[in-house]
């Protein structure tokens, strides 16, 4: 009985390591991912707001581009 008590104590012990081991990696690649995430959108927006000034003022550029790298 006192060691299957030590066991599960062990066990704990050694799963929060675990845990702690993997949210600190897991916290790592989170702020990776949303540091790159923070970069796209503002090239997202002035990607799109090239294309709508495009679309607005050479509409055979915007139309070539559409056929380009639209799907």
């Amino acid at each position: 009985m006192l060691r299957t008590i030590f066991t599960i104590g062990i066990l704990a012990f050694v799963g929060l390591f675990v845990l702690r081991l993997a949210f600190g990696i897991l916290g790592g690649v989170f702020s990776i991912i949303f540091g790159l995430i923070g970069l796209a959108i503002p090239v997202l927006i002035i990607g799109c707001l090239i294309y709508v000034a495009a679309l607005i003022f050479a509409p055979d550029t915007a139309r070539s581009w559409r056929e380009k790298f639209g799907s």
